[in-house]
């Protein structure tokens, strides 16, 4: 028994090791599954993490980049601005536009100054020659080229200036464009900030006439045990209850949405919304607001940097129909081409040529002009949309000064409204009791309170939204003006840096003071609609007071 016990216990331990084997090797087939498992959430969270370090632009203050990033609610119209202001996408995108727009001018200047060219060849050529009836000469080789070639403008008789012109119009416009987006930026984070205290508001209002509700609820029952009421004015009752539900749910749901918004428009959370600060207006009546308009709208300066911008293109069109003075100097190292040693670099030459060259068009079938009389008529179309622009300005401010105002004057007459519904409707559940007043016209008048306040609510953020759209229809909603202690982006210092990127010191400034010899003024043109200078009175308002 014992040698056969022997041979089995090799056995018994081989099988045991081989069951080890198999759990390890288990063990760590679900531990590499779990890791496969888990890398791509690590990864994804990684990604995350990395796009937003990365999302805002390196201007961008510490405490709004730390608080967009963490999320930290906001509580003031102030802190609301100036999230939108430095976090809006479409604010960003427009930056980068107008960014864009500002290297062009330098793409312009970049045409005064020198080019400077390289060519290098390195090629194979095979020749037959027939130097006599039926006898070819044949020659190849390898050969390479090196050649320079060095071009300066001299002058291009208004080229080179009109299209510098144009392209400082443009991105003109661009920063027109861009301070409209700023305005619309901040005019909707004031919509969402004041919009947001409304629904909110709003949701307390119906929880108010609820809860009254449902008292009126529970005192009617307890009189109909008393046989005081009937069946009919508890049914009365509940009715105005379940709508009060109904009511309640809808201004919560205006809520959730009104948050959602706020979110997009200012780039954080809402918290406890402190009542917005008194608007400063730079104008005393609507008179000024016209004028002050007139130099601060961004939508009327766009619309005469777009006349601009087409006013250059007339010029460039004109200047394509003269003729230019250019200089190229050029430099080659060249097989030696005497005889037949072109066919190989053993021997060399250089080659240095400088040229001046007068071009220009001679004939064209009238294709340059056609170009001037279409760049002429676009012109004419941009100066005509700006009275439309100008027009439509004044519309648009006169609209707003007289919202506010009127909406202003209404606010003190829904206060009033307010108290004298609420006075109307306590007066009436007493009177009730006593038996002086039905439950028809205590529900009656707990609407009225409901209508009252809730008139009273959109009053009030009627008139500081109507102040709001002044101001954008000034032109005078911007940082500026709302943000006047806070940093700001200087887009006219930046287009302004940009521009001289690509000068070649005195080069480009003597070459473009000749160039702009042959060119007119670029100076804005006035309105030509009659219209233009026509008064628009402010609405007459009145209380209708005796």
């Amino acid at each position: 028994m014992r040698p056969a016990l022997r041979h089995l216990r090799p056995v018994c331990v081989r099988r045991s090791r081989l069951r080890l084997n198999l759990h390890l090797n288990l063990h760590w087939a679900c531990a590499t599954a779990a890791l496969a498992l888990l890398m791509p959430t690590a990864r994804a969270q990684e990604a995350v993490n990395i796009d937003r370090t990365a999302g805002l632009p390196p201007e961008t203050p510490a405490d709004i980049a730390e608080g967009a990033l963490s999320g930290r609610p906001v509580s003031t119209l102030t802190d609301a601005l100036r999230y939108a202001y430095w976090t809006s996408p479409a604010l960003l995108a427009q930056r980068s536009s107008t960014q864009s727009s500002a290297w062009g001018v330098a793409q312009a200047r970049a045409a005064y100054g020198p080019k400077l060219d390289y060519a290098l060849t390195y090629g194979w050529t095979r020749d037959r020659f027939e130097i006599a009836k039926g006898v070819f000469l044949g020659r190849s080789g390898w050969t390479s080229t090196a050649t320079a070639v060095l071009t300066q403008p001299l002058f291009s008789f208004g080229r080179s200036f009109a299209n510098e012109r144009g392209a400082r119009a443009q991105a003109a416009y661009q920063q027109a464009v861009l301070q409209s987006a700023e305005q619309q930026a901040l005019l909707d984070a004031a919509d969402a900030f004041v919009g947001l205290r409304r629904t909110r508001t709003a949701v307390a209002i119906a929880a108010d006439n609820l809860a009254a509700l449902t008292r009126e609820l529970t005192d009617n029952r307890a009189r109909l045990a008393a046989h005081e009421v009937t069946a009919t004015d508890i049914q009365q009752v509940e009715t105005r209850v379940e709508l009060g539900r109904v009511q309640l749910l809808a201004a919560q749901r205006d809520a959730g949405t009104a948050e959602a918004a706020f979110l997009r428009m200012v780039g954080t959370r809402p918290g406890d919304l402190a009542p917005p600060p008194p608007l400063q207006l730079p104008v005393a009546d609507l008179e000024e607001a016209y004028a002050y308009a007139e130099t601060h709208n961004p939508l009327i300066h766009a619309a005469q940097e777009r006349e601009r911008a087409s006013r250059a293109s007339v010029e460039a069109a004109r200047a394509e129909r003269r003729p230019r003075f250019d200089f190229q100097g050029t430099a080659a190292l060249l097989p030696y081409s005497a005889g037949f040693s072109n066919y190989s670099d053993t021997l060399r030459q250089t080659e240095i040529k400088g040229v001046v060259t007068l071009s220009g068009p001679l004939f064209d079938s009238g294709e340059r002009a056609a170009r001037v009389h279409a760049a002429q008529a676009a012109n004419d179309a941009d100066w005509r949309l700006m009275d439309a622009t100008l027009r439509e300005n004044r519309a648009a401010l006169a609209g707003a000064w007289n919202d506010w105002q009127a909406q202003t004057a209404a606010i003190d007459t829904l206060a009033k409204a307010v108290a004298s519904a609420q006075n109307a409707y306590d007066g009436a559940v007493l009177q009730e009791r006593a038996g002086m007043f039905t439950t028809l016209d205590v529900l009656q008048l707990a609407r009225e309170l409901l209508q009252a306040r809730s008139a009273y609510n959109d009053g009030v953020a009627g008139a500081y939204l109507a102040k709001v759209q002044v101001l954008a229809a000034l032109g005078a909603l911007d940082a500026a003006w709302l943000l006047p202690d806070g940093p700001r982006r200087d887009a006219q210092g930046d287009a302004w840096r940009v521009a001289g990127k690509a000068d070649v010191p005195l080069v480009t400034d003597a070459v473009r003071a000749l160039d702009g010899l042959v060119e007119g003024s670029a100076s804005p043109r006035s309105a030509r609609d009659p219209a233009a200078h026509t008064p628009i009175p402010a609405a007459a308002l009145s209380r209708g007071e005796n």
